[in-house]
């Protein structure tokens, strides 16, 4: 079975999709379900390439048991739209420039990730410039999606 492929995706790749990356991966594998996927994330803009997460992801992560100290952010590529099989945006913006990018074979591919995951349509708040608390609001926000992606409750997981 190939495995699924996933991307998330913010604007810098340093605090909300590696984030969802590293919460993805550390599900998967507690359900026993790692070799399903084939988990990535990635950045709309390119000023934080090959950088470690924002510290403060790194260090909710760390609180939460999970470990994405050792990820480096990098830039959206066009191979992405034909890598992966679905693309999920942390926010309108991303979507909107995710969509101006991806070829017509590829657009079915790309979310918002509150849509695909919890059918919101909330953004995942980008909390760069905030404080410690909005990074654990980031976080519950994207467990809750990744729990559900996982599983997403109508009976059939994603991946099979």
């Amino acid at each position: 079975m190939n495995p699924t492929r996933i991307l998330f995706v913010c604007a810098g790749n340093i605090c909300r999709s590696p984030l969802a990356e590293g919460i993805f991966r550390d599900i998967a594998a507690k359900a026993g379900r790692a070799d399903e996927f084939d988990v990535d994330s990635a950045g709309t803009g390119g000023w934080h390439q090959g950088h470690k997460p924002d510290r403060r992801s790194i260090a909710v992560a760390a609180r939460h048991g999970i470990d994405i100290s050792r990820q480096r952010a990098r830039r959206v590529v066009d191979q992405d739209f034909f890598r992966f099989d679905l693309i999920l945006a942390m926010d309108e913006d991303n979507l909107t420039d995710l969509r101006d990018r991806a070829p017509a074979s590829a657009l079915g591919k790309v979310h918002l990730f509150d849509a695909f995951t919890r059918s919101g349509t909330q953004d995942v708040p980008d909390p760069y410039y905030g404080g410690p608390e909005g990074f654990e609001t980031v976080y519950a926000m994207l467990f809750a999606g990744c729990s559900m992606l996982l599983d997403d409750g109508t009976g059939k997981t994603c991946g099979s």
